[in-house]
């Protein structure tokens, strides 16, 4: 899941990059209203967590612009701001939650991940394709009553093509949601990082059918069905 933090304080931007980094989260931080405002209308994210206080263009009226575009991207503001009047301004102009600073870090990742349960009706807790189980909140993988031990990136790519089930992923698609923005992506690092999630999902368990699936010339997709 790739998430974007509008923050103009570069120590708390940093830090909420690196706690949801550890978490799994692809993170790309912009540190004032203008340039966070153009990325979130170029690149596809999953959630936009905004401070409610930026320079230039506020937080809310960065919110208000996006939804002005039909972005319906969740989104998490945080601010200083306590007062009622303001959490009612923040979430009359679109947000989805309120966080106030300071907060504990548990609960920033609690409220993303209960933002990110909200767009599809059928998504769980736990993610299942197949005899196949993902628990996002325990970084868990599950197989036929087997732990799968991954990677970050490796859970991170196999939540999003989870969370997207049967359904053909680019490697442009993989990218945008799964690395950062100023991460180095070499032409065959997709590739590579599918095949490790084959040697871990699919290999071990000959009995069970192959859930990773490539579709030449496209992409990638998951699914329990046959071809």
């Amino acid at each position: 899941m790739r998430l974007l933090v509008i923050e103009d304080d570069h120590k708390i931007a940093n830090a909420i990059k690196k706690g949801l980094n550890q978490e799994s989260y692809a993170v790309d931080v912009s540190f004032d209203g203008k340039d966070g405002l153009a990325t979130a209308l170029t690149i596809d994210y999953d959630l936009v967590i905004i401070d409610r206080m930026l320079p230039g263009v506020d937080g809310i009226k960065v919110c208000q612009a996006l939804r002005a575009k039909k972005i319906n991207t969740p989104i998490l503001f945080l601010t200083a701001k306590d007062k009622i009047s303001d959490r009612v301004e923040g979430l009359n102009a679109g947000a989805d939650d309120y966080l106030v600073k300071p907060f504990a870090f548990e609960e920033l990742i609690a409220r993303v991940r209960a933002l990110l349960r909200r767009p599809s009706r059928t998504e769980e807790t736990i993610l299942q394709i197949g005899d196949l189980f993902l628990d996002p909140a325990k970084f868990e993988v599950v197989r036929k009553k087997t732990i799968i031990k991954l990677s970050s990136k490796e859970f991170a790519l196999l939540e999003y093509m989870m969370r997207n089930p049967n359904r053909i992923l680019t490697k442009d698609n993989i990218i945008a949601h799964v690395w950062d923005y100023d991460a180095d992506i070499l032409p065959n690092t997709v590739e590579v990082y599918v095949g490790y999630l084959r040697r871990k999902i699919d290999r071990p368990f000959p009995k069970s059918p192959n859930l990773i699936k490539t579709a030449r010339g496209f992409g990638y997709k998951i699914s329990e069905f046959p071809e």
